[in-house]
């Protein structure tokens, strides 16, 4: 896990929960209050009209060109002046309203970019890098640039390494065009030109497509293009925007561009899909971006003067984001751990780290909660339930500690048949052999249904890793009776030994296997209509690749599909549909973006996930479950899920006959670890988080219940 680049010193999960604590208790910069007051205006009607420009939020503004949106929540835009006169260009801090002077005695400045603690911004030939306090300094004179510049219009940063990229329109014509990069120590060279891309027309709108890919709005041909930075190659994404201008994603995977000649606003929903048009009406709409709530684009208008907050809803792909009136309560609140005191011999504090909640499917209710150190417990499911027994206590064969976290007692599964076979099985990592994950059938005792036999173990599946994360670990049967279970890629990062979308290993796929029968030389048999049964250098037993590190899948009881929540690593989290046979793209794919040196577009070759979000809003999605159960009907549908890093939770709908999300709608958090999903033999659904206090279970109620 890593938080975004502008904050590179807190790079500890805890130093990151107490940032986003303390940014919880900030007051909101004025210039917000603007922008609320379009979030509490009604609902445009849905269909697929474009919207209307509604009111400016910002009115007087001399030639706006290029707005941004800083790390502390500071808008600041930049203002052109008069055309042709140098020293009257400025960049302007939105206070009430109001532009108030930051930087002046700026050429023609038009591109603008905010990373760490400073403003870059493009002007005419050269780069400015602007402080806190509005200081300019030249970072990249016209003397660093390969060829001198002749427009220099849009810049754009990648915030994991600092590299800036701009845009020079050439002379406006169609000729010198050319797109530059420029390193953190300010050395210029070229990414594509017109003697490279000889239909390169005027290049101007640019945003980041991944960390290896950039996009690239060209003014003069309208098209939108994507240039994969390690060679400069391209490829036309998109047509019919003349005059397109600037370029910004949402922290969705949705794609607005901007058209200045004809003042419109374009959407791209997904990758693939054709601009959609989603608001009309400016004079020039400019350089966008999205606003700090990531509801709202705030576009400049450069004959008009103004600034406008517009709604980052493309029409015919509206998704519903309204908070739902839940919240998290503590479920189980009287229970004492058997076993758990809090603290070891030396009195140093042992966290409760329950990271399994389940049921046996045995009409018994029970409550199965399991410790990542490896400790099974088992309570009644009743609110006032006061101690739980040990189910079953592997402690003695599961490895776990703090410093290799993503290791430990990490899945189970009851026997669909269990109450007459009394067959369980579970996923942990084995102090028997180093970096080794075992997938294992126990048998309950035949004394107790409360305690399970540790001496019946039967290891059923091996996998030797590379690395201690990217474990996986989920396991769970199927309606077809089946045991899915999910490995990581093999740890580390950017999957450097290609396994997701190596077939002959078991790393990174959603596997498939029989349980009540076994093939020779096997504990377990590989199901006939497995996708890869058969087929040469691939292990029979995949169901799905192209998985980095899917934390949390399960089945929906009602409709039998499988979700799987993937973690992401650069930028992007992401939830699949499971299919079989399917390849979900990694490591050539991160969310709805290319990924590294080999990444690509849309292909069928892949499965798109349904949902995406950046790491500004999370860094590591914990998935859980479609809720099924009667406490909260409205709630039926919903795939509930959160974040870990971040402790937002939300409540998901996908409508099979649009093949799309259609909400996504937010549940009032706590600001804590999500660490798994759980559920009940009644479909409800509960989530966990670490807890000193033994309390760190949890269930949602409605808010106007609360106590």
């Amino acid at each position: 896990m890593r938080l975004r680049a502008w904050c590179p010193f807190a790079v500890l999960m805890i130093c990151a929960m107490t940032l986003l604590q303390l940014a919880g208790a900030d007051e909101k910069p004025a210039v917000d209050k603007l922008i609320l007051a379009f979030q509490k205006a009604p609902p445009a009607p849905k269909g697929a009209r474009a919207a209307d420009v509604p009111k400016p939020m910002v009115m007087g503004l001399k030639n706006p060109e290029s707005v941004v949106v800083a790390p502390d929540g500071k808008i600041y835009v930049t203002e052109i002046g008069e055309f042709d006169k140098d020293g009257d260009g400025r960049v302007v801090l939105i206070q009430n309203g109001k532009a108030v002077p930051f930087t002046t005695g700026l050429d023609d400045p038009k591109g603008m970019a905010a990373y760490l603690e400073w403003l870059f911004v493009a002007d005419k030939n050269k780069v400015w890098r602007i402080d806190k306090s509005g200081k300019a300094e030249l970072f990249a004179p016209p003397n660093a640039f390969p060829t001198p510049p002749q427009f220099l219009n849009d810049i754009v940063v990648d915030p994991e390494s600092g590299i800036l990229y701009v845009s020079d329109l050439g002379d406006r014509k169609g000729a010198g065009g050319a797109i530059y990069r420029i390193t953190p120590k300010g050395l210029v060279e070229t990414v594509a030109d017109t003697k490279r891309w000889p239909t390169l027309n005027t290049p101007n709108g640019l945003a980041m497509d991944g960390a290896a890919n950039l996009l690239l709005a060209d003014f003069g041909s309208g098209e939108l293009h994507r240039i994969k930075l390690a060679d400069g190659s391209h490829e036309k994404l998109a047509e019919g925007m003349d005059g397109a201008d600037g370029i910004a994603w949402d922290n969705h995977g949705r794609l607005f561009i901007s058209s200045w000649k004809t003042g419109k606003v374009f959407g791209i929903a997904r990758p693939g899909d054709k601009p959609v048009l989603v608001a009309e009406g400016f004079q020039s709409a400019a350089d966008h971006c999205l606003d700090r709530s990531g509801k709202f684009l705030l576009v400049p208008d450069m004959k008009a003067g103004t600034l406008t907050a517009v709604p980052a809803k493309i029409p015919g792909a509206e998704v519903d984001d309204t908070p739902l009136a839940l919240e998290p309560a503590v479920a189980f609140s009287d229970v004492k751990w058997a076993g758990w005191t809090g603290m070891n011999e030396k009195g140093a504090v042992v966290p409760f780290r329950p990271v399994i909640l389940t049921h046996a499917g045995d009409a018994s209710k029970r409550v199965f909660v399991g410790t990542q150190q490896g400790v099974l417990h088992v309570i009644p499911n009743d609110p006032k339930a006061a101690k739980s027994q040990v189910f079953i206590d592997l402690q003695d064969r599961v490895a776990y500690n703090d410093n290799t976290n993503e290791e430990g007692f990490l899945g189970l599964a009851f026997h669909p048949n269990f109450k007459k076979n009394g067959e369980f099985f579970v996923f942990y990592t084995t102090k028997k052999a180093k970096l080794t994950n075992v997938v294992s059938r126990f048998k309950v005792s035949k004394d107790d249904p409360n305690k399970a036999d540790p001496s019946s173990e039967e290891v059923l599946m091996t996998f030797e890793k590379p690395y201690w994360n990217h474990d996986g670990g989920t396991i769970a049967f199927g309606p077809d009776g089946y045991l899915y279970i999910f490995h990581g890629d093999g740890g580390a990062a950017n999957d450097r030994f290609d396994n997701g979308q190596d077939l002959r290993n078991l790393l990174g796929k959603v596997l498939r296997i029989d349980v009540d029968k076994k093939d020779e030389g096997k504990p377990y048999a590989v199901p006939k209509d497995n996708p890869f049964v058969g087929q040469k250098d691939a292990a029979p037993e995949i169901w799905a690749s192209g998985l980095r590190n899917v934390w949390r899948m399960a089945f929906d009881r009602k409709t039998g599909r499988l979700w799987a929540a993937d973690v992401g690593q650069n930028l992007y989290e992401e939830i699949n549909l499971i299919e079989k046979g399917g390849n979900y793209g990694w490591n050539r794919r991160e969310g709805l973006h290319p990924f590294g040196a080999r990444g690509t577009g849309p292909s069928k070759e892949f499965i798109e996930p349904i949902w995406e979000y950046h790491h500004d809003i999370g860094k590591s999605i914990t998935g859980g479950h479609v809720y099924r159960g009667k406490r909260l009907p409205e709630l039926d549908g919903a795939y509930l899920y959160g974040d870990y890093v971040s402790g937002k939770l939300w409540a998901l709908w996908y409508d099979d006959a649009k093949k799309r999300v259609i909400a996504n709608r937010p549940i009032k958090d706590r600001t804590m670890p999500v660490y798994s999903f759980g559920e009940d033999e009644d479909g409800e659904v509960y989530f966990l988080t670490q807890t000193n206090s033994g309390q760190g279970i949890f269930r949602f109620e409605k808010a106007a219940e609360k106590r």
